[in-house]
């Protein structure tokens, strides 16, 4: 009894490890353009991130910094309230900010000072 109990408690476990366990894709890239400089000197780019669970459905975040990996930098998480396709349709780097427009219609802006210095 006891054992059957054991195997009941790791098994729910287990299947809400699965589910709610994030598959993240990343569904676009850029680099910083060359024409575009900042004041760390540092390269810079852009991913944006389509997240997806069992239990909470579809999310995107925004990743911008120095590391080409893209594991670290300025993090800008999105929750689309929307159907249909979620995507960058084109993105404007200056010396302010980056500003990224996606094919909804919405537009982010993220300056500068958040995403220099290692962040």
């Amino acid at each position: 009894m006891a054992l059957g109990a054991v195997a009941g408690i790791a098994l729910t476990a287990s299947l809400f490890a699965v589910a709610t366990w994030p598959r993240s894709t990343l569904v676009h890239r850029e680099d910083q353009p060359s024409t575009v400089r900042y004041r760390d000197g540092y390269d810079h780019h852009l991913g944006l991130y389509r997240e997806r669970t069992l239990l909470h459905g579809e999310s995107y975040h925004l990743v911008i910094g120095s590391d080409p990996s893209l594991s670290y930098g300025h993090r800008v998480d999105i929750t689309p309230t929307f159907g249909g396709t979620f995507a960058v349709r084109t993105s404007e780097w200056t010396a302010a900010g980056v500003r990224v427009r996606f094919t909804t219609g919405h537009e982010l802006f993220v300056p500068a000072s958040a995403f220099i210095g290692g962040r």
